[in-house]
Formats: C-alpha cells, sequence, structure tokens
C-alpha cells in the first residue's frame, strides 16, 4: 500500500511541477461581460476557440465583477464564446494574439433569450429524458412529481429502472446495477443503498444517467450504471438552494435539506446537508405449503413491521485552481442512520387443512448504519494540446450496530400456550473498510482522436459478527449453531486503455479493462477457509454513424462482471422464526454478462434499441432449500446458471399541444433461465414487457403538471413466477417570488397498486409471496433558491471506488 500510494504522490508531483516550472510568460485575452441592464455578468462562461478550425484552446468562468482573463496563450488568431442560461450564445472576435501581447477585448453585453408558447415565456426548461448512444438522461428538476421526494424514489418511478421490494435497483435486464453519485461510488446495495438515496432529495439532483454501455473506464458493472448528478451553483459569490417537505401516507413523512456553494476565482467551496424522518409499514404474506409422508402442511406467516427512519446525509467539498491548469480537491460524504423496527409475525401451522397451532413472534429491532468517505483528487492539463492527468485517493469506512430481541409465544388450536414463551437476542454488528487509489491519463492524438488509460488499487476489509442466542436463566447465550465472527479481505488491481477516434461519419470508442482479484473469507469460529484468485479481461466497443445530425445509428459490445456483496459470501446462518432462515454463501462466484445493443437515435429525444444479454454463474437472485422433514426453508444465493435475455426498447417523446407533452417507453423482453444440474432443471423461458410514461402539461407562465405512470406484465424471474405490477404519479408546480421559489404538491402510487406478489413451485418448494410496501403518499415541497439561478451540475469526481462502496450490503 505505501508503494502505491508513493507512486501515486510521485505521478502528481512531477505533473504539477514539472508543469508549473515550464510555464513562462506569454499572452492573454481579457473583457467584461454585463447584462443589459450594464450589471456584471457573474458565472458567464467564457470559451476561447481557434479561429483556423473553432477548435476549444480553454475555458474560464467571469468573476463576480464580470471580469474574465484567458492566460498562457500562444500567438494565434482566437474566437470568443460566451454563453449562459437563458441568454443568447455570443461569438465575438477574431482577435490576433501575439507573442507576449495582452488583448483587452471591448464589454459584452449579453442578449435575453426567451422561448415564446402561446405566451408562455419558457427559459432554459430541458425535456424530462434525453437519450444518447448507450445512455439515458432523467432532468429530474423538469419532472415535477419528482418534488419532496428522494433519489430512492425517483428512481422506483423512473422509465427503464427497476427497483424491487428487496431494494434492488437495475436497469439492464434484473441485475444489480453499479449506482454512483456525482460519479462516486456509494459501495452499498440493499437496504443501506436505499438508506443513501432516501437520504438525497430531490432539489439537490441535476440529472441521473442510466449508462447501459459505459467505457473501460468504469468498473465492469454487469448492470449498467446510474450515476446521479448533484447541482452546485457556478456563479462566483455564495449560491444556494433550501427545500423543505411535509408529507403522509399511512403514516407522516417530512424532509429538509439545503445546497450551497461559495466560489471565487480561486476557491470552490460547496456541500450540502439533508435530513429526512420518515414512519412507514410493510406486510408480507407468505403461504408455504409441504408434502411430506403423505401429509399437507400448510406454513402460513403474516409479517408486518413498522419502521421509522432519521437519516442525515451529507457532503463537503472544496476545489483549489492552483492555476489555469492545475486543480487540487477534498471531498467528504456520507451518511448516519438512526432505524426503529417493531415486527410482529403471525404463523400459522396447518396439517391436512387443519389448524395445529400457531407461533407468534414480537421483536423490536434498534439500527445504527453510518459510511464515510473520504477523497483526495488532482487535475492538471499537462500542455496546451489536451493531455491531463487525474489522481485519486480513497479511504471509507462502514459501520453498524444492530440489536434485536425477540419474544416467541406458542399456542395450540384453542389459542392457549403449550410451552413457555422464547426469548432470543440477535445482535449483529459490522464494520467495513476501504482504501482506494487510482491514475487515468489523457491524451489528445490528434483533433478527433484521444487515448485515455489509467490503473486502480483498492483493498477491502470488512469484520462481522453475529451473536443469537436464547435467554437462559434470566442471561442470554449465544447459540455456537448460529454465532459466528467472519473476516473478509479483498484485493483488486485494475488497469485500463480506452481509445475514441472520429473519422469521416463515424465515432469509435474501444476499450479494455483488466482486472485481478484475491479474496480471502476466514469463518473464525468454524475455522473455515475459503481463498480464491482470478484474472479477467472485459472488453467494449462503442460505434456511431451519423447518417446527419438529427440521426445516429450505433452498435456497441461491452463484458461485464458482478462480485457478490460482502454480505452474501458471509456464512452466517441468519434467523427470521423457527421455520425460515437466511444463509450466506462462501462459494458464491461472480456473474458474468455479455451485453450488445443496436440502437437508432433520432434528434438525441427519440430511441429504438434492440438489445442482447447473456448472464453466466448468474446469483443475484433468491434460491430457496427446504428440508421437508423439518420444515425449514433457508433462503441463500447460489450461481443457478445463465440467464439469456433478448429484447426491444423504444423510447418516444410526443408533443400533443402547444400546452401537453409526452414521453412513452416500452421495452418488451424475451428471458430464459437454464440452471446448472446441481441446482435442478430448470428450463424455462418468459416475455416480460415493461411500459412507462411521463405526461407534462404547461398551465401558465408559473403553474404546470404531469403525471407518469409505469406497468410491468406478469414475467418469471429466476424460480419464481411474478403477477402483473403498476403504478400512477402525479404533482402540481407553482412557481413564486419571481420563479426563485416553488411549491409543488405530488402523489406516489396515487390508487395504492404497488405490491409484489410471486409464486415459487420448484422441486420440493412451494411457495406464494404478497410483499406490500407502503408506496401511496402526498407531498408539499417548498424550494427557494438563494443567489443567482445559474445552477449547474456538480464537478464530478470519479474517486472509483463505486465497486467496493456498492457492495457493502449488511443484512436487511
Amino acid at each position: 500500500m505505501k508503494v502505491v500510494i508513493g507512486c501515486l504522490l510521485s505521478a502528481f508531483l512531477a505533473g504539477f511541477y514539472g508543469n508549473s516550472y515550464a510555464q513562462s510568460p506569454s499572452a492573454a485575452v481579457r473583457g467584461k461581460v454585463l447584462f443589459q441592464d450594464h450589471s456584471p455578468a457573474a458565472a458567464a462562461t467564457i470559451i476561447l476557440l481557434k479561429n483556423s478550425d473553432s477548435s476549444i484552446v480553454k475555458s474560464v468562468i467571469t468573476e463576480k465583477t464580470g471580469l474574465f482573463s484567458l492566460t498562457a496563450l500562444s500567438p494565434d488568431k482566437y474566437l470568443i464564446l460566451v454563453t449562459i442560461i437563458g441568454y443568447t450564445k455570443s461569438y465575438y472576435g477574431p482577435y490576433q494574439v501575439a507573442g507576449g501581447q495582452i488583448v483587452n477585448v471591448p464589454d459584452i453585453t449579453l442578449s435575453l433569450s426567451p422561448k415564446q408558447l402561446n405566451g408562455v415565456t419558457i427559459s432554459g426548461t430541458r425535456p424530462q429524458i434525453e437519450t444518447r448512444p448507450g445512455k439515458m438522461i432523467i432532468n429530474v428538476q423538469s419532472i415535477i412529481s419528482a418534488a419532496g421526494s428522494s433519489a430512492y424514489e425517483i428512481l422506483r418511478q423512473a422509465p427503464n429502472v427497476r427497483v424491487d421490494n428487496n431494494n434492488n435497483i437495475s436497469i439492464a435486464g434484473r441485475q444489480s446495477a453499479l449506482v454512483l453519485v456525482d460519479g462516486k461510488p456509494t459501495n452499498l446495495t440493499g437496504e443501506d443503498l436505499a438508506e443513501v438515496l432516501r437520504g438525497i432529495q430531490a432539489s439537490t439532483i441535476d440529472r441521473i444517467e442510466l449508462v447501459t454501455s459505459g467505457s473501460a473506464k468504469y468498473d465492469a458493472a454487469s448492470g449498467g450504471i446510474i450515476n446521479i448528478l448533484l447541482k452546485k451553483g457556478a456563479n462566483i459569490g455564495a449560491n444556494g438552494t433550501v427545500t423543505g417537505s411535509l408529507g403522509y401516507g399511512k403514516y407522516d413523512k417530512n424532509s429538509a435539506g439545503l445546497i450551497f456553494n461559495e466560489r471565487t476565482y480561486k476557491l470552490n467551496i460547496f456541500g450540502n446537508y439533508n435530513y429526512s424522518y420518515s414512519k412507514s409499514f410493510r406486510n408480507i404474506v407468505t403461504d408455504r405449503n409441504i408434502n411430506y409422508n403423505n401429509v399437507l402442511s400448510n406454513y402460513n406467516t403474516n409479517y408486518n413491521n413498522t419502521q421509522r427512519d432519521y437519516n442525515n446525509t451529507f457532503s463537503l467539498g472544496t476545489d483549489y485552481f492552483i492555476s489555469a491548469n492545475h486543480t487540487i480537491g477534498f471531498l467528504v460524504n456520507g451518511f448516519a442512520t438512526d432505524d426503529s423496527f417493531a415486527k410482529n409475525t403471525d404463523l400459522k401451522i396447518f396439517n391436512r387443512s387443519v389448524l395445529d397451532s400457531t407461533i407468534v413472534a414480537n421483536s423490536d429491532l434498534t439500527r445504527h448504519v453510518s459510511r464515510v468517505n473520504y477523497n483526495l483528487n488532482y487535475n492538471g492539463k499537462l500542455d496546451g494540446l489536451g493531455k491531463t492527468l487525474s489522481v485519486d485517493l480513497n479511504y471509507s469506512t462502514y459501520d453498524r450496530s444492530s440489536n434485536e430481541y425477540i419474544t416467541n409465544g406458542f399456542f395450540d388450536v384453542s389459542g392457549n400456550a403449550y410451552r413457555a414463551p422464547q426469548f432470543l437476542q440477535n445482535l449483529s454488528p459490522s464494520n467495513i473498510q476501504s482504501w482506494l487509489s487510482k491514475i487515468d491519463f489523457t491524451d489528445p492524438l490528434s483533433k478527433t482522436s484521444k487515448l485515455e488509460a489509467g490503473v486502480k488499487y483498492s483493498t477491502v476489509k470488512s469484520n462481522n459478527d453475529l451473536m443469537f442466542g436464547p435467554m437462559v436463566n434470566g442471561q442470554y447465550q449465544s447459540d455456537p449453531r448460529f454465532s459466528n465472527r467472519f473476516l473478509y479481505t479483498e484485493n483488486v488491481n485494475a488497469a485500463y486503455v480506452n481509445y475514441e477516434n472520429k473519422f469521416d461519419k463515424f465515432d469509435l470508442t474501444a476499450s479494455l479493462r483488466a482486472e485481478h482479484t484475491i479474496a480471502k473469507g476466514n469463518s473464525v469460529t468454524t475455522g473455515e477457509v475459503v481463498n480464491s484468485s482470478y484474472i479477467d479481461l472485459f472488453p467494449q466497443i462503442l460505434l456511431v454513424y451519423s447518417y446527419d445530425d438529427k440521426r445516429d445509428l450505433s452498435i456497441s459490445y461491452n463484458r461485464g462482471i458482478a462480485r457478490p456483496a460482502y454480505e452474501d459470501v458471509n456464512p452466517f446462518l441468519y434467523y427470521v422464526d423457527p421455520y425460515d432462515y437466511r444463509s450466506g454463501n462462501p462459494y458464491l462466484k461472480p456473474q458474468y454478462s455479455d451485453n450488445i445493443e443496436l440502437s437508432y437515435n433520432y434528434k438525441k429525444t427519440f430511441l429504438a434499441t434492440l438489445y442482447s444479454q447473456t448472464i453466466h454463474n448468474a446469483y443475484d437472485l433468491n434460491f430457496f432449500e427446504q428440508n421437508d422433514a423439518t420444515k425449514v426453508n433457508i433462503t441463500i444465493r447460489k450461481n443457478l446458471g445463465t440467464i439469456y435475455n433478448y429484447g426491444l426498447r423504444f423510447f418516444a417523446p410526443v408533443r400533443f399541444t402547444s400546452w401537453w407533452n409526452g414521453s412513452f417507453l416500452i421495452d418488451a423482453a424475451y428471458q430464459r433461465y437454464v440452471a446448472y444440474p446441481a441446482n435442478g432443471n430448470l428450463n424455462k423461458g418468459t416475455p416480460d414487457i415493461i411500459v412507462s410514461s411521463i405526461q407534462q402539461f404547461v398551465i401558465s407562465n408559473t403553474l404546470s403538471a404531469d403525471v407518469s405512470g409505469k406497468y410491468e406484465s406478469p414475467n418469471f424471474y429466476g424460480i419464481s413466477q411474478f403477477k402483473t405490477n403498476y403504478r400512477i404519479d402525479g404533482g402540481v408546480s407553482k412557481q413564486l417570488f419571481n420563479k426563485r421559489a416553488s411549491l409543488k404538491l405530488s402523489a406516489a402510487d396515487i390508487f395504492n397498486t404497488l405490491r409484489d406478489r410471486s409464486q415459487t413451485n420448484y422441486q420440493n418448494l412451494n411457495i406464494s409471496i404478497m410483499d406490500k410496501k407502503e408506496s401511496q403518499m402526498a407531498r408539499l415541497t417548498f424550494t427557494y433558491r438563494i443567489g443567482r439561478s445559474s445552477i449547474k451540475e456538480a464537478a464530478v469526481h470519479t474517486t472509483g471506488n463505486e465497486e467496493e462502496q456498492k457492495r457493502m450490503k449488511p443484512s436487511n
């Protein structure tokens, strides 16, 4: 580790000092930008272009006084492009710059550029959804029904995104996606990823990118990438947004958030803080049939949980502009959440359809989870040709304490206790630490091509305890069958090269990523040790043919990997009730995917995609092992077999009238599951159709509304058949105080239809499950912007430990 850090620091110092000493006095272009009332135009973007070919030389942002200075210029003839939201893009020049000359351009006055729509003025409005080759972009601020909600709820209703009741998030088939925030990893999955996403309020999100064909610069995620980009002020001085929200469904919810930015010519400080409280419920009804020795038994469970969440999410960062070409930054972000669960489980046991007995379990669980990620980064421009170097150092820590106390009551058919109550203790603390470092280098080989390369080193240590057992003589004692300590270490070394070139009407991206993984799982209590070491190659290619400036045709291929979450390889046997357990699998192997897409794109809005996905060693689904004699069922992850997924994805925006716009997405797929012989004789194919739509209505200059909906047909997943799933959401927005503020009323799952319903009839298992989370709710959200309203997304610092944070998933 010391050697790696030393190499990174050496590269940083060499790049910085070498270029610092190479700088010498040179030419400059200076000027001032004004609004039409002659006030200074702070935070306008100034782009310097070569007059000969309009290639970009460099760019700066105007100061609070409207002044700008473009320095370190070579002798040449230049153009200046000035842009700012709501104003016409304007070109000025050309200006001839000689060696050592300082050119002062005349004052530049901006002109307003409103779009007229039947008397309704709309400035800077973006479409709700945009499309690019291998990518779909959701502009959150353009979706009214998203107001007051969190990133988690936005993804649940977003087109092309699936979020199930176990908080698995996917965009490509049903494989878990890699979730980034500002290009940085969350390193979490399941309930803990959901906790982070619930803490990110819609008011702080600029857009969400859904990437199905990412370059080798990213971790080789088999399920695609979801990148949540937050907003940050672009103006010199102080800028910010405050938001408050009140909601109610079955229970109350509220949230408050702040995003802020303080920018000077040399320093930028930015951050956000969000607090949310939510009380919610969940109901799971299962019906399990067991046929043993010609006796049919039914184990019917009704589980009810009332949950309270107190969530604090924060981010604080700074960028220091050492010079025009060198920036160093520091970022710390994380969350702390306190949850309490009041659980009630009613298990009725029938033999030959006659009630035999009832077990009633009541439990109180308190859980505290916190994660903090530290990032130190450097970005440098090495020469005037565009060579760049970036260095990232990261440290992440994740801590969880979970304390549950269970009381089991045992009753006969008459409701009388037939044995004394059982008192159980379930303690499961966990700590995960991750170190990561990476270097990325970019070299523009020509005006139309560039080469990117990089290396990454990461190491993760996971320490997990499980202390489970009954109360004996007034003292809780650990049961060795269910108590254990598990240590897991993993080291991943990666390197990549990425080549991009534009020739004639073609754009080519070709890349290759190599990863070497070394892992060790040590079950301290049982003495079982599992070692693994493997090397993988991940190619990626994207070829885009531009027929004209409106129509593109693209084809892409990429190979990906999904390593098991750290919790999934933990061999603990978790207690649910006396006949239901969940277990990790230390022998679980990664799954691999091969993805091919052929897409047609019109005006970066209309998109039609034909796709194919093959997943080997598929494990991202539940498998059940039932003992008919003891009636005990264990839920476990296994490498089930191979999944084949073929489909057509179709997205189209439609303008019905001058005040009504809509967008439609249809994803029609055929999926086939083929199990390995050790897991049974499964070989089944099934269609899966998803239809989603957003309808937007402009009622007046300050009043608008939208309605969205999503439908999924019955489908087969893993070894379970799922029923139809659908929902309808809506919202109304009113702009206030000269559009500095907004008041939005939103409603989620208006008809309360969202729930998971499945039936599994495989080998000796016959079980049906109905899983209903609280989803119907209304919210009233107030947002107010401080400072100039020009807001752009935060600078993306891709820290590189996306995959590690994603996999920090403790038990739910």
